[in-house]
Parts: structure tokens; C-alpha cells; sequence
């Protein structure tokens, strides 16, 4: 089974900003991606702000299949 969510871009200091939903086939940028976390549309990832921006981490747990990368 493929990741919920690939990684599609990063910025040149490697923070990603472009993401893709295998399962529903959107493409999301980082503040899109946010925000459907906090709705509560991605119950395996969650947000931590790094150096001031709201960034999308997956949730911490023994499965990589969650994973971003």
C-alpha cells in the first residue's frame, strides 16, 4: 500500500512545501496541508511550528508507512 502522503517539493534549506494525497490525488501546499491536519483530516500527521512556521510532521508510532519523505 502506497503512503497516504508524498513530499513533492522542498525549499532550497529542505523544509517541504508541496505535498500529495495518494489516496484522494490532491495536491496541497504547506498551509493547505495545515490546515486540513488541524481540521482533523489526517489523523496520522500533526503540525509543530518550526522556526515560526506551522509545519507538518507525521505522528511519532513504529510504522514508517506514515512517513514523509
Amino acid at each position: 500500500m502506497p503512503k497516504r502522503v508524498k513530499v513533492t517539493q522542498e525549499s532550497g534549506s529542505g523544509r517541504n512545501q508541496k505535498f500529495h494525497d495518494n489516496f484522494s490525488k490532491k495536491d496541497l501546499t504547506r498551509s493547505q496541508f495545515v490546515t486540513e491536519i488541524n481540521k482533523g483530516n489526517y489523523p496520522n500527521y500533526h503540525t509543530r511550528k518550526i522556526n515560526g512556521i506551522n509545519t507538518p510532521v507525521s505522528n511519532p508510532d513504529n510504522t514508517t508507512n506514515n512517513n514523509l519523505d
